[in-house]
């Protein structure tokens, strides 16, 4: 189950990653580019099954874990997606900088959330 769990986590961060880097390089001009929608369905699909796997017991079943901590970070995920879904279908109309900027902001926010929660 240990190897299971890394890969799926490898999985979770290269998303958050592809999600975070198209972000990033899509400032000028503002766009929302396809695979930040494949990244973000990736890391909210492998975070769901990672969720599951832990509250589970199934892996580190000693261990104990916020509830909080992954209902806020479900959220998150879900409002990304959210926003990347919905500005990828803006293309005649144009992306904001403003959501660019928001995706950006709120997948840090995620991975700060993960690492920094105890």
């Amino acid at each position: 189950m240990t190897v299971v769990a890394g890969v799926l986590i490898v999985l979770h961060l290269i998303g958050w990653a592809i999600v975070l880097g198209g972000a990033l390089v899509s400032l000028r001009p503002p766009r929302i580019p396809t695979g930040m929608l494949h990244g973000a369905l990736t890391a909210l699909v492998t975070g769901l099954i990672l969720a599951f796997l832990l509250t589970s017991g199934a892996w580190k079943p000693d261990e104990h874990f916020s509830n909080t901590k992954l209902g806020v970070k479900l959220v998150v995920a879900l409002i990304v997606t959210g926003l990347v879904a919905w500005g990828g279908r803006r293309k005649d109309k144009g992306v904001p900088r403003w959501l660019v900027l928001t995706i950006g902001g709120l997948t840090a926010f995620n991975v700060a959330v993960a690492v920094l929660w105890p």
